[in-house]
C-alpha cells in the first residue's frame, strides 16, 4: 500500500510540474524570439508618463534610434506597462492571429489593455498580457524587465 501511495504521489507531482512547465513555455512562445535589449530613462520627457501607475507606452525601432533592439517581432514594437509594483513589457504582435493565421497584426493600446484590430481579442496589460475577452487563448509575448527603483527600466529577452 505504501508503494502504491508513493507512486501515486510521484505521478501527481510529475504530471502537475509537466503541465505547468508546458503551459508557461508554449503559451509564451507563440511569437518567435527576436533580440530585445534597451533601457528607458524615466527622466526622458518621452517616457515621463510611465511614472504613473497603469500607464503604458509603445516603443519601436524608431524610438531613440534603438533600431532592431526595440523593434519587437516583425517591427510591431514593444509595449511598456507600469503596474503598481513593477513594469511589464510585451511584444505588440497578436499571438492569436500569428498562431492561427500566420498573420503579424499589431495590437492597439487602450487604457490598460491591448486590443487586436483583426481578431478582437483584448489582452490585460496588468496580468502578464493574458486574454480577457475575444477568441484568443495565448498571452502576449512577455519580455523581461528590471527597474532600478529610481529612473531606469531595462527590457530584454533571454
Amino acid at each position: 500500500m505504501k508503494a502504491f501511495l508513493k507512486i501515486s504521489l510521484f505521478l501527481i507531482i510529475a504530471s502537475t510540474l509537466s503541465f505547468l512547465w508546458s503551459c508557461s513555455k508554449s503559451e509564451n512562445d507563440v511569437i518567435p524570439d527576436v533580440y530585445i535589449d534597451f533601457t528607458i530613462d524615466l527622466l526622458d520627457p518621452e517616457f515621463a508618463g510611465l511614472s504613473v501607475i497603469d500607464a503604458s507606452d509603445t516603443i519601436d525601432s524608431g524610438t531613440n534610434n534603438w533600431g532592431y533592439r526595440s523593434a519587437g517581432y516583425d517591427n510591431n514594437g514593444v509595449i511598456i506597462y507600469r503596474g503598481p509594483e513593477e513594469y511589464f513589457a510585451y511584444d505588440r504582435t497578436c499571438p492569436h492571429d500569428f498562431a492561427v493565421n500566420g498573420l503579424s497584426i499589431k495590437v492597439k493600446i487602450n487604457f490598460g489593455v491591448a486590443v487586436c484590430p483583426e481578431c478582437g481579442t483584448t489582452y490585460s496589460l496588468s496580468t502578464y498580457g493574458v486574454p480577457i475577452s475575444g477568441i484568443g487563448k495565448y498571452p502576449l509575448k512577455n519580455y523581461t524587465t528590471s527597474f532600478d527603483g529610481i529612473r531606469y527600466i531595462s527590457v530584454w529577452n533571454q
